[in-house]
């Protein structure tokens, strides 16, 4: 008998939680928790009680997406003509992109707090990891740069980008043109060092 309860109990959660993630597509990180109960069908003590903080709904909703991201990035390194620097730009594009479309996503990269406070941060700064440590032995982006950096990066573009006309394409040109810092500094003129490295980014 237990069986089929946890089944019904999974499908219960899974509505949930499609109707929380319409709802945050739909209005942003603030949605209203009694609105998804009532979309869905259930009280508001059920909705708290499987996501009990909005960081915790929202880490519901994205962590998904947030997977794949992840695993696209170890594909990107095990594609064939592997290049480090067009790979780290390429998936810093989709996590923008997402960013975007997701709404709360975002937001909840924003959070402050430990990566084990928050784990798609945590996972998405894996991935992140796993392509600028490439980027940087091949001395394409400067060793100082952090996947921390890049992650608040693509949060902070998306949150910037989000009442224009156009967000994604706004956030994809911001991201553009913030990449032409992201190379090691070449000399400049007699050796002063002030050159910008911006031809890598092309």
């Amino acid at each position: 008998m237990p069986a089929p309860q946890r089944a019904d109990a999974r499908r219960n959660y899974l509505r949930l939680l499609a109707v929380a993630e319409e709802e945050i597509a739909s209005h942003g990180a603030e949605a209203s928790f009694e609105r998804i109960a009532r979309t869905a069908g259930v009280g508001s003590a059920t909705v708290r009680r499987h996501f009990p903080s909005r960081r915790a709904l929202l880490e519901a909703v994205s962590r998904e997406r947030v997977e794949a991201l992840r695993t696209h990035a170890r594909e990107l390194t095990n594609h064939p003509g592997f290049e480090p620097r067009a790979a780290l730009l390429e998936w810093l594009g989709e996590v923008v992109a997402y960013c975007v479309r997701a709404h709360g996503l975002a937001v909840l990269l924003s959070y402050e707090g430990s990566p084990q406070d928050n784990s798609c941060s945590a996972t998405l700064q894996e991935a992140a990891g796993l392509l600028l440590d490439h980027a940087v032995r091949d001395g394409a982006v400067d060793p100082g740069v952090t996947a921390a950096d890049l992650i608040t990066l693509a949060a902070g573009l998306a949150m910037a980008t989000e009442h224009h006309p156009d967000p994604t394409a706004s956030a994809q040109r911001l991201l553009r043109l913030t990449t032409l810092g992201l190379s090691p500094e070449t000399p400049g003129p007699r050796g002063t060092g002030t050159g910008t490295g911006t031809g890598a980014a092309e």
